[in-house]
């Protein structure tokens, strides 16, 4: 007995001094290894702090932000990206910080962003998501090398600029509801204040519904709903990973994710194996995302046998990145385009102008909302200053060497957005006024590459541009055919990140018939 006793002692010592060794490990050595490699080529940042970097201080100063409206100016990132610019400010445009255990390494100069985005794709890979992350932004967004390839060959052939043709009455169908419902509020009285925030993502909503799903259009609408609900609780639960297993907590909202989860791929399912079953049975497919999608994934499997093609729940996940991706952004690109249209009304008066000279009265075609360069300069500024994303991440999965710095496998590497569309070095002295002019001779002559990257760059291109500029110029260009509008003074200017950079008190503005 009291040998089996001593071994107990000796085993629990053991195991004890591996998970002490393992612990130190992770949250001290390593670490402190990253900091010498990174130092030691010259590159500076702040120092790591145990056990999880910055993130306290990151937490903080974002809160500060966060706390009180700022001057209606186009200046944000001060308080969009407080964090991220004091380490620069004190570092340099290529400094290190910390998320935890890992550096991450401000890239803010154009052609090491490019670098990354286009070469190399095998070590710049994706950081691996966390279990709620998964739940918002799974399959495209999150998938990596030959499954991520499979995916982007068989949906390809939704986003062709032939489909999207097809599917313009139903975005049209959509902007009708919306003009509608806005000459409603106004017949009560000669004009209407409204927050086109809420308006927008309903607006969007509708559309990814209608376009996506088709006749299946109000199954389509709920899932809108949970995905919305979704948003909320994932962003909530993004300010609490930090505490260790909190993910795994049995909270009230942890619960509730998974339950949407669960409700959101079980209406999925049930829509997928009708259309299946549908056209087995020889019927005709949609022209909808769906359609489409399930289309190209039958004969992916004919041609090239299962294994080229996706799984029912690799489908789920295309359709809830359809959700978030097609409805987010295009959301926050609306809201601000009238935002800022509002703040420079000479703006507004040339873009009214050209949509009422191609147009007149009547509803936006195809071919004509193509030759809308005024409206297109104004959507590309608009996004420039105020760009759906603000950051993107990549991860060394191997030692790479990126300009005269070798990294370490495990580097991570911010991609800022908000940084670059502003770096005067690129767009000059005024890059932080509002000038849709520096567009006039399109994207290419405008900036570099790695410089203007609201929807990403290089082979992980945001898939569904063309559909997000399609929708955006339609809806802003019968809006300006209806309406005029300014800002209401109980607009207060005050841009934050959620998933997307949105107006963090809504966006009040007063319209009026024109």
């Amino acid at each position: 007995m009291e040998i089996s006793l001593q071994y107990i002692g000796f085993a629990f010592l053991v195991v004890s001094l591996s998970w002490f060794i393992a612990l130190l490990q992770k949250f001290w050595l390593r670490p402190k290894r990253f900091e010498h490699a990174l130092r030691a080529q010259g590159l500076t940042g702040t120092p790591y702090k145990f056990p999880f970097g910055d993130v306290l201080q990151f937490i903080e100063l974002r809160k500060m932000a966060y706390a009180k409206p700022m001057p209606l100016s186009h200046d944000i990132i001060p308080r969009v990206a407080p964090y991220f610019q004091q380490v620069m400010n004190q570092h340099g445009k290529k400094a290190f910080a910390w998320f935890e255990q890992e550096p991450t390494v401000i890239l803010n100069d154009p052609e090491s962003v490019w670098h990354v985005l286009t070469k190399q794709q095998n070590i710049f890979v994706k950081p691996e998501q966390d279990t709620s992350e998964k739940l918002l932004l799974p399959g495209l967004f999150a998938h990596q090398g030959e499954k991520w390839k499979k995916h982007r060959r068989i949906i390809n052939p939704a986003f062709h600029l032939e489909k999207l043709k097809l599917m313009l009455p139903a975005f049209s169908t959509c902007c009708e509801e919306l003009i509608c419902k806005w000459n409603k509020l106004i017949d009560l009285k000669e004009f209407s204040e409204l927050d086109v925030l809420p308006e927008f993502k309903a607006f969007t909503g509708d559309v990814i519904s209608r376009t996506a799903f088709g006749s299946s259009f109000e199954e389509g609408r709920r899932i809108f709903e949970l995905q919305e609900e979704l948003v909320m609780l994932v962003v909530e639960a993004s300010i609490n990973s930090y505490i260790p297993f909190y993910k795994h907590l049995p909270t009230k909202k942890n619960k509730r994710m998974k339950d949407i989860n669960r409700e959101v791929e079980k209406i999925l399912r049930d829509m997928i194996e009708q259309r299946e079953k549908a056209m087995v049975n020889g019927q005709a497919t949609s022209n909808d995302l769906l359609g489409i999608l399930l289309e190209t994934n039958i004969r992916e499997s004919q041609e090239g046998g299962i294994k080229n093609a996706m799984t029912t729940e690799d489908v789920i996940d295309e359709c809830k990145l359809f959700y978030i991706a097609g409805h987010e952004t295009t959301t926050a690109s609306l809201t601000w385009a009238l935002v800022l249209l509002s703040m420079h009304p000479e703006w507004q008066e040339r873009a009214r102008e050209e949509v009422l000279n191609l147009f007149g009265g009547s509803k936006p075609d195809y071919d004509g909302l193509s030759q809308l360069k005024i409206v297109t300069m104004i959507m590309h500024e608009v996004m420039r200053l105020y760009p759906p994303v603000n950051f993107m991440e990549r991860r060394a999965a191997a030692e790479v060497k990126l300009g005269e710095v070798t990294y370490p496998p495990g580097v991570h590497f911010l991609l800022p957005h908000i940084f670059l569309h502003r770096n005067p070095e690129t767009w000059g002295p005024n890059a932080n006024e509002f000038n849709p002019e520096r567009f006039a001779q399109g994207v290419a002559k405008a900036s570099v590459h790695g410089a203007f990257l609201p929807f990403s760059g290089g082979p992980r291109v945001c898939i569904g541009q063309n559909f997000a500029m399609l929708e955006a110029k339609l809806c802003l260009a019968r809006i300006l055919q209806h309406f005029r509008f300014e800002l209401s003074p109980a607009y207060a200017h005050a841009p934050y990140t959620l998933v997307t950079m949105q107006p963090q008190f809504g966006a009040q503005i007063i319209i009026r018939r024109c």
